[in-house]
């Protein structure tokens, strides 16, 4: 199997497993008990925090462990909205953003009577600092902008569009589940980010959203004074312990092996459009994260191709990993100005740490041989159709 799936989700590292593994057996007391067992996996969790902290460079008590990315997205946008509902109700949200941003805002608009905007991008999938500003109200209180799109993988100007909202005094959220691990992390300008420990080689459950000290936020689970009464529920220590070892993995040579994973989806996209001359790059004209390549094939469907290739034993995707199991027409391509027929026809390559040279090269005659295919089976169907309709 060639696995060409990372921003879905990423193997477990070898430090993660080894930081879980004590907390898989004996000690697996509830942190909220004052008793020894108690005690440990409580101190598991503040270790846990000030290494994460350090590495964020933020204070420990500004991390909120939640349960995954998607939970960190909607304690922020939920919490935040509602939080400083008394100032205004005027939100903006980037129309690119993962659905965990993008429903929460939804929600917003359709049940809680909030002014929701939703700010374009352009053909690159890049927002504009000045439209931005221009969007900007008197009664806007928090905007969301990720740092690198899942699906595409284009990067945003972080540091401008931090630096409109501060101008502005507006909260300004950021989705890094996709960027940790994989460009520089600053959290200058923040009001809240969202982490998730799945994505840069930790467990799945577990979760980070960093709340920068003094802002309000309103909890929008019930149930406990855990995480300083954001976030009821007993932390799942191993996942925690195994979040922290997974970050600290991550980062230790993130320089050397971004270089290569960009050398390697450089090599990927040369060959991709050797063997298929009309393929598309989608956000080729932005500066993107160096695992991602974002195909169209006009003509045909991700759908066809994704079946056709997992026959062939590669994995990959048509975007968001989220949906269910769904292949849809991305609405980041759409809302990039792709005709639907290109949004339809894209394939997601994200690779990781463990792609070879070997598996690009045999990804990338596969990926031909399967174009190739399917682009006659469609193109006999079409002719036979259009020889019925005569």
């Amino acid at each position: 199997m060639i696995y060409l799936d990372y921003n879905a989700t990423t193997p477990l590292c070898a430090a993660a497993r080894e930081a879980m593994e004590p907390f898989l057996g004996r000690h697996h007391g509830n942190p909220s008990s004052v008793h020894a067992a108690g005690r440990e996996t409580r101190a598991a969790i503040d270790d846990a925090r000030d290494r994460l902290a350090a590495l964020l460079g933020v204070k420990p008590h500004e991390l909120i462990f939640t349960g995954s990315g998607t939970e960190s997205n909607n304690l922020a946008v939920l919490g935040l909205a509602r939080a400083h509902a008394s100032r205004g109700r005027h939100l903006i949200c980037a129309s690119t953003e993962h659905h965990a941003v993008l429903n929460a805002f939804e929600h917003l608009r359709d049940k809680e009577r909030f002014d929701v905007t939703f700010l374009p991008v352009d053909r690159n999938g890049q927002v504009d600092p000045d439209q931005l500003t221009r969007l900007i109200r008197s009664d806007t209180t928090l905007v969301s902008v990720m740092a690198a799109n899942n699906e595409t993988g284009v990067l945003q100007s972080m540091e401008e569009i931090a630096r409109r909202c501060e101008e502005r005094g507006v909260l300004l959220h950021s989705d890094l589940v996709q960027s940790f691990g994989k460009t520089e992390t600053t959290l200058d300008g923040l009001a809240a980010a969202s982490f998730a420990a799945h994505k840069f080689y930790g467990p799945k459950g577990a979760g980070l959203l960093y709340l920068r000290a003094g802002i309000p936020i309103e909890a929008i689970q019930f149930g406990g004074a855990h995480e300083n009464q954001r976030r009821p529920g007993t932390e799942n220590v191993p996942a925690i312990a195994g979040m922290a070892a997974a970050a600290e993995f991550v980062l230790s040579d993130r320089l050397e092996e971004q270089e290569r994973e960009a050398a390697l989806r450089d090599r990927l996209w040369e060959k991709i459009h050797a063997a298929c001359p009309g393929a598309i790059r989608n956000g080729h004209g932005a500066s993107s994260l160096a695992n991602t390549l974002n195909v169209s094939f006009p003509g045909l469907s991700s759908e066809t191709i994704l079946m056709a290739l997992d026959l062939e034993g590669v994995c990959a995707s048509s975007g968001s990993a989220c949906m269910v199991g769904s292949v849809v027409a991305s609405h980041v391509l759409l809302a990039m100005g792709l005709p639907p027929e290109l949004a339809e026809g894209a394939v997601r390559l994200s690779l990781g740490r463990e792609t070879t040279t070997e598996e690009i090269e045999r990804a990338a005659a596969i990926l031909g041989k399967v174009v190739a295919r399917v682009s006659s089976i469609h193109t006999g169907s079409h002719a036979q159709l259009q020889g019925a309709e005569v």
